[in-house]
């Protein structure tokens, strides 16, 4: 009877006509869709088999009379088969092969950084095995040839995709969100998506016929019942869908699949990751901090010394911070900004370069991440992760709770140096979208997807977007302004 009495007005002018429409997928569609992915495989392939080319002449004309205490076949075959899957492991990390969503700039970018990590690992590998340290100038060679190579590769594969494959017609229907098809500029989309109109949900759910001759839809922050109605009339007319989640269908995401009773069900819980994983996650940041630690104290002394030069001030600050299960601690920063900051005690972001608060130091140290480094002793403490959602201090924090309660789930994984939000949005994205970034990290615990994010946070670290201010008088989740020390 309740279900009777829910949304009459919209389920006949919505799910009336989805069962009046077909309901069968529409045969050319599906055969454009087969040849789009074949030749998005090929293109890959492509650039895998041009990148591994360089290596593989360099290794057997070589490198190979190095390590003549391996077997051939295994020097031969294995040492190649090492390079091709960790470049693919990197390219994916670094979203390097997205030929249809992303700029030739940031193709390169992505490529260039997997090329440079896979062959570093590969010559760490060939020096272990030899009994003297490697020649560089062949590598070095070879690097310079796979950038050439995948430069090629990207401005090719630019060109030949958008030749074979038309704009798509797109709409975009919203709930929450109205400045999505602003976006599509901004990101330089609009090559890939033609957006023919943007509407509300109830003007689409009043007249679904509007969604026939489109490829794809966006649907941008649409209550689950109407926009199951769509996604239903979408999927029936092989139209494709880009849905902007709301946080209810982010933490839908991480549901665990089971049978219970004879029907099929599916599992939502509080952030519980397995001991194997939560294990491996701790022995992974103690082990890297002590490296990076390590690796970096020459870094770490020049800028303390830097610090003190510029202005006689505290070194570091401490700031109060949050982690998991709302835990307050003390987070260690380079300080970056002048000793009177926040001297009033109000709690101010970063407007960016126009920020006067920034030291001259500071703006460098800001630029490379290096304020960041301090942060490894807390990794070692226990108080934070290498990854995880930023922490965020309890005063914004709340101001943030009293619109969003849920911005608190946040709280369920310890914080992190980096995390999902930082390698996939910018320091201005809005709190609502860093959240739900953070959720879908919570939602699917993985020492590989910590692993994928640890690498790509290199990827962000001389991108500007990564480092944008926010405009004065806003605030953003996951500040990193401080007070005076």
């Amino acid at each position: 009877m309740d279900a009777q009495k829910r949304g009459p007005a919209r389920d006949a002018g919505g799910m009336g006509r989805f069962r009046r429409k077909q309901t069968l997928p529409r045969a050319p569609r599906q055969g454009v869709n087969l040849h789009h992915d074949f030749g998005i495989r090929l293109l890959k392939l492509a650039n895998v088999a041009l990148v591994t080319l360089p290596f593989t002449l360099v290794w057997l004309l070589y490198y190979i009379r190095m390590v003549l205490m391996y077997p051939s076949v295994y020097r031969a075959g294995g040492i190649i088969v090492m390079f091709v899957v960790l470049y693919a492991f990197f390219g994916r990390a670094y979203e390097a092969f997205l030929v249809s969503l992303k700029r030739v700039s940031d193709m390169f970018y992505a490529q260039a950084l997997s090329i440079l990590f896979a062959d570093g690992f590969m010559f760490l590998v060939m020096w272990l095995m030899s009994n003297r340290f490697p020649d560089l100038l062949p590598a070095v060679g070879t690097l310079a040839v796979q950038i050439v190579l995948s430069a090629l590769w990207c401005w090719c594969a630019n060109r030949w995709y958008y030749a074979h494959y038309a704009r798509q017609k797109t709409g975009v229907i919203f709930d929450m969100r109205r400045d999505v098809e602003d976006m599509f500029g901004q990101y330089n989309m609009e090559q890939k998506f033609n957006v023919q109109f943007t509407c509300s949900v109830e003007e689409c759910l009043n007249r679904l016929e509007m969604l026939d001759d489109l490829t794809s839809v966006f649907l941008c922050g649409v209550h689950s019942h109407e926009r199951n109605i769509i996604l239903k009339y979408c999927v029936a007319n092989g139209i494709v869908v880009y849905i902007i989640p709301r946080v209810g269908d982010v933490i839908m995401s991480g549901a665990k699949k089971i049978h219970l009773f004879h029907l099929p069900m599916l599992r939502v819980d509080r952030y519980n990751p397995n001991p194997e994983y939560t294990l491996a996650k701790r022995v992974l940041d103690v082990a890297l901090s002590v490296f990076l630690l390590t690796l970096f104290s020459p870094i770490l002394l020049v800028t303390a010394v830097a610090i003190k030069l510029q202005d006689g001030g505290p070194i570091f600050y401490k700031q109060t911070r949050l982690t998991k299960d709302g835990k307050e601690f003390r987070m260690m920063k380079f300080r970056s900004m002048v000793v009177t900051a926040e001297d009033d005690g109000v709690a101010r972001l970063s407007t960016g370069k126009e920020d006067d608060r920034i030291t001259k130091v500071g703006r460098f140290i800001r630029a490379c991440r290096i304020d960041e480094l301090p942060q490894l002793f807390n990794v070692l403490g226990g108080s934070m992760s290498l990854v995880g959602p930023r922490p965020e201090r309890p005063e914004i924090a709340a101001e943030y709770e009293k619109e969003m309660p849920e911005f608190a789930l946040r709280l369920q994984a310890r914080a992190g140096i980096t995390g999902y939000a930082q390698v996939y949005g910018k320091y201005n994205t809005s709190p609502y979208d860093k959240l739900q970034m953070d959720l879908m990290y919570i939602s699917r615990p993985s020492l590989i997807e910590d692993l994928k994010i640890l690498f790509a946070t290199f990827q962000i670290i001389f991108q500007k977007e990564s480092t944008e201010g926010v405009q004065p008088g806003h605030v953003n989740a996951g500040s990193d302004d401080e007070p005076a020390a």
